[in-house]
C-alpha cells in the first residue's frame, strides 16, 4: 500500500496567499540595493545618463509647471479663507508657502516623474525584455543594472530634485498672486509671515523628499520593465502597475518623512 502524497515546502510556499506579494517586494528591494551598489561602479554610462536626463526633463517640465500653478492657487485660496475665519490673515503667506514647499512641491514633482518619466522608462525596458535584448546582455556578461538601470534611476533623481525647485518657485508665485490679487492680501504681510515661520530645513526636507521620490520612481519603473507580465499586453500592464505602485509608495514614504521631520526639527520660534 503506497503512502499518501506529501506536499513539499515549495508547494506550501506557493499556496500561501501572500507569498507572491512578499516575493515581489523582496525582488524590488533587491533591485534597489543592486542599483545603490552599482552606482559607483565603473565604467559609468555618462552618455546614457545625459540622454535619459534630457528625455525625462523634456516630458515632465511643462506638465509640472502647469500643475504647480493650480496647486499653489488652491492652497493659497483655502488657507486664505481659513485664516480669515479665525482672524489670522497675517499668517496666510507663511502657511501657504510652507505647505507648498514641504508637501505640494515634492508630491507634484514625484507624481509627474512617475507618471511621465517612469512610464517611459518602464515601457523602454519592457520592450527590450520582450525582444530578448535583456537576456542577450546577460548571456554576454553585461550587467543590466549597471548598463541600463543605474543611468535611468540617477536621471530620475536629478530631474526630480531640479523640478522640485522649479515647482516650489512657481507654486509660491502662484500662491502670492492669488492671495494678494484675488483675496485682497498685502504683499508686506505675505512676505513677513513667510520670514516669521519658514526656516532653511524646510527647503532641505523638500529636496530630500524629491530625491527619495525620484529614486523610488526610477527603481519601480525599472523593476516592472524588467519583469513584465507574459502575453502581448505585458508591457502595457507593467506600465500601469509601475505607476500605481509608485503612487502608493510615494504617499507612504511622504507620511514617514514628514512625521520624522516634525519630530526632529522644531518649528521656528519654539
Amino acid at each position: 500500500m503506497s503512502a499518501p502524497p506529501t506536499r513539499s515546502r515549495g508547494s506550501r510556499a506557493r499556496s500561501f496567499p501572500g507569498a507572491g506579494g512578499l516575493r515581489e517586494t523582496g525582488r524590488l528591494f533587491a533591485l534597489a540595493l543592486d542599483v545603490v551598489r552599482h552606482m559607483p561602479s565603473r565604467p559609468f554610462q555618462f552618455r546614457e545618463f545625459i540622454q535619459q536626463c534630457w528625455f525625462i526633463a523634456s516630458v515632465t517640465i511643462l506638465p509640472t509647471a502647469l500643475v504647480a500653478i493650480p496647486f499653489g492657487a488652491v492652497i493659497a485660496l483655502q488657507l486664505g479663507s481659513l485664516t480669515r475665519q479665525i482672524g489670522a490673515q497675517s499668517f496666510t503667506g507663511g502657511a501657504s508657502v510652507l505647505a507648498i514647499i514641504q508637501q505640494a512641491s515634492p508630491i507634484v514633482t514625484a507624481l509627474l516623474i512617475a507618471g511621465a518619466g517612469g512610464s517611459a522608462i518602464c515601457a523602454d525596458l519592457g520592450s527590450r525584455k520582450i525582444r530578448d535584448e535583456i537576456d542577450a546582455m546577460e548571456v554576454l556578461g553585461v550587467s543590466v543594472v549597471q548598463r541600463l538601470v543605474v543611468p535611468r534611476v540617477l536621471a530620475a533623481i536629478l530631474v526630480a530634485v531640479l523640478l522640485n525647485g522649479m515647482v516650489s518657485v512657481v507654486g509660491v508665485l502662484g500662491g502670492y498672486f492669488f492671495n494678494v490679487i484675488m483675496q485682497g492680501g498685502t504683499p508686506g504681510a505675505y512676505m513677513a509671515s513667510f520670514n516669521a515661520l519658514a526656516q532653511l530645513p524646510d527647503v532641505w526636507i523638500s529636496e530630500l523628499k524629491a530625491l527619495i521620490f525620484g529614486f523610488l520612481a526610477g527603481v519601480v519603473a525599472a523593476y516592472r520593465g524588467l519583469n513584465p507580465p507574459p502575453g502581448p499586453k505585458g508591457v502595457g500592464d507593467a506600465v500601469n502597475q509601475a505607476v500605481v505602485i509608485t503612487f502608493l509608495l510615494l504617499f507612504a514614504v511622504n507620511f514617514i518623512l514628514t512625521t520624522i521631520y516634525l519630530q526632529v526639527v522644531p518649528p521656528k520660534g519654539m
